[in-house]
C-alpha cells in the first residue's frame, strides 16, 4: 500500500516501536530516510542500524536498534513530525526552534544536507524544518 508520507510514516514506526519497548524496528529504506537515521544515532536517540534487501524483495530495509535506559525508559520520549506534505515549513537560521530549552533537538533538510538544529545554526543555514526529537 502506498504511503503519502515516507518521513511520517518512519517517525510513527519509531515511536510505536519505542513505546510497546520493542529492541529493533524495520523501515523501508530512502536516502532521506537513512540520513535522518544518521542524525538520531549520532545524537544519541538510537542504537545501530543497517540496511538490507530481504531476498525476493525489491525494496531494501533499514533495521533500527532502538535504545533504552537502565529501567528500560525509551531513549526517545517524543519525535513530531513538523513540515508535512500539505504544509510545509521553512524557516531561516534566526527561526530555527530550540526544542524544550535545548534538551531535544530540530532536524532540518538544508541545502548543505539533513542537519541538527544546533549544527544549522553553526553553518548559518535554514531550510526545511522535518521533526522535532525530545
Amino acid at each position: 500500500m502506498p504511503v503519502n508520507d515516507p518521513v511520517g510514516d518512519m517517525l510513527t514506526r519509531l515511536r510505536n516501536a519505542s513505546r510497546a519497548r520493542h529492541d529493533k524496528v524495520v523501515i523501508p529504506h530512502s536516502k532521506l530516510k537513512l540520513e535522518i537515521i544518521k542524525v538520531l544515532k549520532d545524537e544519541g536517540y538510537i542504537g545501530e542500524f543497517a540496511v538490507a534487501t530481504p531476498e525476493g524483495s525489491p525494496q531494501s530495509e533499514i533495521t533500527v536498534q532502538l535504545k533504552y535506559g537502565p529501567d528500560r525508559s525509551p531513549a526517545i520520549t517524543g519525535i513530531r513530525r513538523v513540515s508535512k506534505p500539505g504544509l510545509r515549513r521553512y524557516c531561516g537560521v534566526s527561526d530555527i526552534p530550540q526544542v524544550l530549552g535545548g534538551m531535544g533537538i530540530s532536524i532540518l533538510s538544508t541545502s548543505r544536507g539533513i542537519l541538527v538544529d544546533s549544527e544549522a545554526r553553526k553553518q548559518k543555514a535554514g531550510g526545511e524544518l522535518l521533526c522535532t526529537v525530545y
